[in-house]
């Protein structure tokens, strides 16, 4: 790569196969040099996980994008942990961008730190460096596949918009990941909105049917969208107006209030 080309690195959580992972790496190669490193396996619902399961073995694969021939790297590891070893020790410099998508299924509502897709993003913010979540709307029989009945394109388009930004503009302070879901009608004209996480949640687990607990079962889930959403939030946006939902999350989680007044109310509780 050229000295002073950008760098981008690009990882996901449905696996080092994934036709979403093809797409954001072929839209992004037009702005960047684009590296891929992926989990070797499915890993939705992963978070910002890090088990000691995974041995971090890696392997170089040689996959077809945009008509060319990649060295991709296939990593034992959770979503987060690709992101580390991608950083620490295959890329040649810290990169200018992480892209994690494009991924099969929406993350919005107050689940999104279930997502490996949000969570591999949240690492790399962790870095200190600027990170982009990329989802695409699909009907839940699609959350785990690798379909090729999916067409990523118009999510390709904005994983592209944004990354382009992203590499032109820095973040404001309290941002350090933009989380983009795409509605599946979207096409590239489709607008867009900077929304806010909601906090209804979006899939709700569905308990096991089974008569013995020893029994093996596995918790489900269900799309569940409340009557009562805030019109700005990110479930509203994607689900009810059909744009596309641009949230910007931030690694700090304290709760925004005023903490010195709350310590007083509670000191005031201990005190009597």
């Amino acid at each position: 790569m050229d000295r002073d080309e950008k760098l981008i690195l690009i990882t996901n959580d449905d696996g080092i196969g994934s036709p979403g992972l093809r797409a954001a790496a072929e839209a992004l190669s037009a702005l960047a040099w684009v590296t891929v490193v992926a989990p070797r396996e499915q890993w939705s619902g992963a978070g910002r996980s890090l088990p000691q399961m995974t041995d971090g073995t890696i392997n170089i694969h040689r996959h077809e994008i945009g008509g060319d021939h990649w060295e991709v790297y296939a990593v034992d590891g959770s979503p987060a942990q690709c992101v580390q070893h991608g950083i620490l020790e295959i890329l040649p410099r810290r990169p200018d961008l992480v892209v994690s998508g494009i991924n099969y299924g929406e993350n919005v509502g107050s689940g999104v730190t279930i997502s490996g897709t949000v969570g591999a993003a949240l690492e790399a913010a962790s870095f200190g460096i600027p990170a982009l979540a990329v989802s695409l709307e699909t009907a839940k029989e699609f959350h785990l596949s690798h379909s090729d009945d999916i067409d990523f394109s118009a999510a390709a388009h904005f994983t592209r918009v944004f990354a382009d930004l992203l590499l032109k503009a820095r973040l404001p302070a309290d941002v350090n990941v933009l989380k983009v879901d795409v509605p599946a009608s979207a096409t590239a004209a489709t607008r867009w909105r900077i929304t806010r996480l909601s906090l209804q949640p979006y899939f709700l687990p569905i308990k096991p049917q089974r008569d013995d607990l020893s029994t093996k079962a596995k918790m489900d889930y269900d799309r569940v969208i409340g009557p009562d959403l805030d019109p700005d939030s990110d479930v509203a946006v994607l689900v009810n107006l059909k744009m596309v939902s641009v949230t910007p999350l931030s690694l700090d989680l304290t709760s925004r209030i005023d903490l010195k007044a709350w310590e007083r109310d509670l000191k005031d509780l201990v005190n009597g």
